[in-house]
């Protein structure tokens, strides 16, 4: 196994506004992610766990201190090296943003028609593959308006593994689910980062998925203040 992080933060911060209205978001953030890792950040509203999300995820480039992603630095990171980043990430929202004038299949389809590679394969047996893994054999042809919020969120988890990335982001994917549905869906994501290699980064709330995590990162304020391997942080 590739010993290497996948993600490697230094001495972070980040910061909103400017001049008089500069706001810091987050303090000297010190991180290590590895192949293959669960990783659940925890902490109240507000504490920059969205944040450092989007950080991670080449969403906006990090302005002071080092994050690489893949071995890249991403600190100064202009739009272009970012949108390169953005292939090798799936990511995963509280609301699952499926486009809800196309089918199940079309949503997850749309996910690998961004990537070259995919384009000379056979892309509809792929995408129906991975909606039968994720148990939504039946409703390839389903419009979101269609499903239970729990399928939708199955749709969301298909558009963004389908690719194979190499990491996936998660933010607050349980929330808008009952305790069963959010279970299912936290346990189908354990199983196909696992099947896949990848690495899963999952901002939560949700005190009831503690478990699947390898390690679990505490935030407040702002500040990284714990990063443990037990489910034992209590969570705000």
């Amino acid at each position: 196994m590739n010993t290497q992080p996948v993600i490697t933060i230094n001495n972070l911060n980040h910061y909103f506004g400017n001049a008089e209205l500069k706001k810091q978001a987050l303090f000297d953030i010190n991180l290590d992610i590895n192949q293959g890792e669960i990783i659940i950040m925890t902490g109240p509203s507000g504490s920059g766990k969205t944040t450092l999300l989007t950080l991670m995820g080449g969403l906006r480039s990090a302005q002071e201190g080092s994050l690489k992603i893949l071995g890249q630095e991403i600190c100064g990171a202009n739009k272009k090296q970012l949108t390169r980043l953005r292939c090798n990430i799936g990511y995963i929202f509280q609301a699952h943003n499926l486009m809800t004038f196309l089918t199940a299949k079309e949503n997850v389809r749309m996910s690998l028609e961004l990537h070259d590679k995919f384009l000379n394969q056979d892309m509809d047996a792929k995408v129906i593959d991975i909606l039968e893994t994720v148990g939504l054999g039946n409703r390839v042809d389903y419009y979101p308006e269609s499903l239970s919020g729990g399928q939708r969120q199955r749709v969301a988890i298909a558009r963004a593994l389908v690719s194979h990335p190499k990491i996936v982001l998660a933010d607050e994917p349980t929330a808008a689910l009952d305790k069963k549905s959010g279970r299912d869906v936290v346990e189908l994501m354990q199983k196909l980062a696992k099947e896949q290699g990848c690495t899963i980064l999952l901002v939560t709330h949700d005190n009831r998925i503690l478990d699947i995590a390898d390690r679990i990162v505490y935030m407040e304020d702002g500040k990284l203040v714990s990063d443990r391997m037990d489910a034992t942080v209590k969570v705000g």
